[in-house]
């Protein structure tokens, strides 16, 4: 098992690729995220976003193309792949797997779930395989996403994070933007959140 990562564009959005049994999973390809995908990957499977802002889905569609493989999309952030509000000329995709809150899915032999954590957007996930999770822009090291976003809940974000707070598991935590923590590492800041939202 190996996992690479690369920050991509302005934002510095973290594009990741998990290898795992000889098997390449990309994780939000952001801006002009090709390049590196292609010096990086020798068998990849699958396209997985953990949501649909711009910075995570930039390459979506040159990816897919590319390597002909299948994007997976949390249903509820579906219609953000088509859109382009802030007119910074993103590639629309198209999700060939529209992901249900919580769903689990299996792909050659990989088991894969998507941890449903609306608040920064309303299909925001984590992405679980195995003890590692790929939090998009839920959860960073000592911080959390934003909820002033268009499409953004602060009222979901509460609830995401005591869903999670609920949890008695630790994991790896890979987060959409900034260095990589561990579940317990965050408990402290998610509880003081959870209070002040």
């Amino acid at each position: 098992m190996d996992i690479k990562v690369q920050a991509m564009g302005d934002y510095q959005t973290n594009c990741y690729i998990f290898t795992i049994d000889g098997k390449d999973i990309i994780i939000d390809p952001g801006v002009n995220a090709l390049r590196w995908i292609d010096s990086k990957v020798t068998n990849p499977i699958a396209i997985l976003n953990t949501h649909g802002h711009f910075d995570h889905v930039w390459s979506n569609q040159e990816v897919k193309d590319k390597y002909n493989l299948k994007i997976y999309t949390p249903k509820d952030d579906n219609f953000m792949l088509k859109k382009d509000p802030y007119g910074l000329g993103m590639p629309p995709s198209t999700a060939d797997v529209l992901i249900q809150p919580d769903e689990e899915i299996e792909l050659e032999g990989i088991k894969i779930k998507f941890h449903h954590f609306p608040g920064h957007t309303p299909g925001c996930s984590a992405i679980q395989i195995n003890e590692h999770l790929f939090t998009g822009d839920f959860i960073f090291k000592g911080t959390i996403g934003r909820f002033d976003f268009p499409n953004s809940d602060a009222m979901l974000m509460k609830k995401s994070i005591n869903k999670i707070l609920k949890w008695d598991q630790d994991f790896h935590i890979y987060p959409g933007h900034g260095d990589k923590t561990t579940l317990k590492s965050e408990i402290q800041t998610l509880k003081q959140w959870e209070r002040h939202i």
